[in-house]
């Protein structure tokens, strides 16, 4: 991936939703930033704003989890918000689980849920 701050945006299972309006909310920041995104997460937040710069990658349980994590070990990924889903049950707990180690090893910025991502937006200006 070339040029510019890429942010990574991940939603399981019912937080997509969620993640459609956050985005669409802070579309104006967002739009300084490159954003990869899970492969429906990506479909759903083009859909809250078009406008936005989205790569999709495949769907969380097929890889796309795994490729965010790869573009994180690589320096590509300078941000993450990952809403996770915690009412239903966790087949994606071992995704969830390795994104948060490796966001913690390559010390990168990271939102769990909404209020920490509202914040992450203002103090990084994104």
């Amino acid at each position: 991936m070339a040029g510019g701050k890429c942010l990574a945006l991940i939603a399981h299972d019912q937080k997509k939703d969620d993640m459609a309006e956050f985005a669409r909310r802070h579309k104006e920041a967002l739009k300084n930033w490159r954003i990869v995104a899970t492969g429906t997460t990506g479909g759903r937040v083009l859909e809250a704003a078009p406008e936005l710069d989205v790569t999709r990658l495949k769907s969380g349980p097929l890889g796309g989890d795994q490729q965010i994590g790869a573009l994180i070990a690589t320096g590509e990924a300078d941000a993450l918000i990952f809403f996770v889903d915690p009412l239903t049950p966790m087949p994606h707990d071992v995704d969830v689980k390795a994104l948060m180690r490796l966001a913690i090893v390559y010390d990168i910025p990271m939102a769990l849920n909404e209020a920490t991502a509202d914040r992450l937006i203002a103090d990084l200006h994104l």
